[in-house]
């Protein structure tokens, strides 16, 4: 398998100014709010834990820079527990009328399932809303239609086919993302392909194949070593691909990007982060996170064609939490 990213800057990109992602975080830094975090949590009974996701979110925001700017987190606690106690107070709700009557457990179900996309939409609309760069929120705005084929269509198309559709469905779940995203008033745009998505799939297929030849010529326990190797190295893989296909592709108006990710980079962090988490059972959490994040942002390029400043703000607009709360709450949150 080739250490290598995938693609380079377009050829439309040549001449662009190359800015550099940096996350100035530290471990230890954010280990001593995510303890605190932890702790406050438990003595409250879970009502801080509101206040916990924006300390969270606004570190790890505001210590991400491009350009000498920082993003910012701008999601009020209050509104967050708010939403979340509703979330949490139709749940209970369901569970106790439910225990009553199965009969309303299965209409909710499907009540649910019908609602999911437009929860979906409200989830990353309130995201969205609320990450901010340069003084300029970011926005999402896409339709129920949408969120519905990228949850149920475009996947059962998948199955049904054998996998041969399969890539169409992860290209419109990146589009449905991608393209429904804006920064202010500037929509970003994903022109990616099938066949981008079907070689990269088509390639982690290839790295299974060759895994389980190799796996009934050396047979057991050798071979159990080689499928878990040959499982991480898929998913690693999978996920370095797709994240560079994902900038490589994607565009703000002139301005481009590029990812260099390798799936030797990407694995070594991972696996360092997997044995430091175990050694220190679980406390080396947070440190873990602020590991990853400082590698992906590293290898991130902005290809500024001109100033980032040229972006006019989109209007105030109330998205609300509630979204991405009783997403959370229900298990489908994005």
């Amino acid at each position: 398998m080739a250490d290598q990213g995938i693609g380079s800057v377009s050829e439309n990109q040549a001449g662009a100014r190359k800015l550099a992602v940096e996350f100035k975080g530290d471990g230890l830094e954010y280990f001593k709010i995510w303890i605190v975090n932890i702790v406050l949590t438990i003595l409250t009974l879970g009502i801080y834990s509101a206040w916990a996701t924006v300390r969270n979110k606004r570190y790890l925001y505001s210590n991400t820079y491009v350009d000498d700017s920082s993003f910012s987190f701008l999601a009020e606690p209050l509104t967050i527990l708010k939403a979340r106690l509703i979330a949490v107070g139709i749940f209970i709700l369901v569970t106790v009328v439910g225990g009553i009557s199965p009969a309303f457990s299965v209409m909710f179900g499907l009540a649910l399932i019908i609602a999911i996309p437009f929860f979906i939409n409200q989830s990353l609309a309130f995201k969205m809303r609320n990450t901010g760069y340069k003084n300029i929120q970011f926005r999402f705005a896409a339709t129920y239609g949408e969120a519905f084929k990228v949850i149920y269509l475009w996947p059962l198309l998948g199955m049904l086919s054998l996998g041969l559709l399969y890539p169409l469905a992860v290209l419109k779940g990146v589009q449905y993302r991608a393209n429904n995203t804006a920064y202010g008033t500037t929509k970003f745009e994903f022109n990616g392909t099938f066949m981008d998505y079907a070689l990269i799939l088509l390639a982690a297929a290839g790295l299974g194949l060759v895994a389980a030849i190799i796996v009934a010529a050396v047979g057991q326990p050798l071979g159990a070593i080689v499928v878990f190797l040959a499982y991480l190295a898929v998913i690693a893989y999978v996920i370095v691909a797709t994240s560079n296909m994902l900038y490589l592709r994607l565009q703000l108006k002139e301005h481009g990007f590029d990812s260099n990710m390798t799936v030797l980079g990407y694995s070594k962090t991972t696996l360092i982060n997997i044995v430091l988490i175990a050694l220190t059972l679980g406390l080396y959490l947070p440190a873990a996170q602020i590991r990853m994040i400082k590698y992906v942002t590293s290898c991130i390029t902005v290809n500024a064609s001109g100033s980032l400043d040229d972006f006019a703000a989109a209007e105030q607009e109330n998205v609300t939490a509630f979204g991405e709360e009783f997403g959370q709450v229900m298990d489908f949150g994005v």
